[in-house]
């Protein structure tokens, strides 16, 4: 069942909300907060946001972590996932360049932090931030580290206001636009966003156009809601639809239907080696990829990181 936003408790936060927005989005000049924090040898100074205009009112920005989708229109922006922290001004002297900068909404699609850093700086400008309830349990207590030391939490403003377990709607700037939850696929508080009237589906990162699939499972990732997933999108898609992904360039629904069919075809390979009690070193040594190395752009070391998890999931 879809639930449109137009619960009462939510009305009263957007009417609390839009003042702040308005008044304080002309001081996006602030300085970030470390919030869901980026890499701290990484220098954002030179990073440039690129915004391309994909459909009449929908913009994708490309700067540095996952792609950012931006629908502007007369009611505001509506926006789709809000990269690191310290690009935060730079986001949003971009959308200003598109529309009349003032942001209303973000969502969240997964909990990684190229996707959600600048969740603080946007909740402190009084951007409604929705997602996962599993997504916001998450950013305020994560996993423990590496060395098993605890990680802290995600300060309030960064956590979604607005949570939903079910397909939401937003009825914005003449489109209604359809948030979509993912179960267990890349993350477990994954969301697909579809702009219907625009024919553009945003994925997040349980795909992508680069690289090899990340099914996340210590954040409550699986191969079976990765495939799900996929093909929930594949029947939600026309051929026209535009299909952004977290990472890399943007594809269409066949693009979909090829990359869910080449996991199967992993997955098989890996199967059956698995069946003849390999360990994951001869899994990997076996090259079960061989066949899409040269036709996956990025692949990088995101090959045998995919084989691992596989192995995992076939193991267990």
């Amino acid at each position: 069942m879809t639930h449109a936003l137009r619960f009462p408790w939510v009305v009263v936060a957007i009417a609390l909300t839009a003042a702040s927005a308005h008044a304080q989005q002309g001081r996006a000049g602030q300085q970030p907060t470390a919030s869901a924090a980026a890499p701290a040898a990484q220098d954002f100074s030179k990073v440039e946001i690129k915004a391309t205009r994909i459909a009449s009112s929908f913009y994708t920005l490309e700067g540095q972590g996952g792609t950012i989708g931006v629908l502007v229109g007369p009611d505001g922006v509506f926006m789709v996932d809000s990269q690191f922290a310290p690009l935060t001004d730079k986001i949003v002297a971009a959308i200003k360049q598109i529309s009349d900068g003032r942001i209303r909404f973000l969502v969240n699609t997964h909990v990684h932090g190229d996707h959600t850093g600048g969740n603080e700086n946007l909740g402190k400008l009084g951007v409604v931030i929705l997602a996962r309830p599993e997504l916001r349990a998450r950013l305020a207590k994560p996993n423990p580290g590496a060395n098993g030391a605890p990680v802290a939490g995600a300060p309030p403003m960064a956590l979604p206001m607005v949570t939903y377990t079910a397909p939401l709607t937003v009825h914005m700037n003449g489109e209604d636009i359809r948030l979509i939850p993912v179960p267990a696929a890349h993350t477990d508080g994954d969301t697909i966003v579809f702009f219907p009237g625009q024919d553009v589906l945003m994925m997040g990162d349980f795909f992508r156009t680069i690289g090899y699939p990340n099914i996340d499972r210590a954040n409550g990732g699986s191969l079976k809601g990765v495939l799900d997933g996929l093909q929930a999108a594949i029947d939600l898609a026309k051929p026209t639809t535009k299909v952004v992904p977290g990472h890399g360039a943007v594809t269409d629904r066949a693009g979909i239907a090829a990359h869910r069919d080449m996991i199967i075809a992993i997955r098989d390979r890996v199967a059956g080696l698995v069946q003849q009690g390999k360990t994951q070193a001869e899994v990997i040594a076996a090259k079960p990829t061989a066949d899409y190395d040269g036709k996956v752009p990025g692949v990088g070391t995101t090959g045998d990181r995919f084989l691992g998890q596989l192995y995992a999931e076939l193991k267990k």
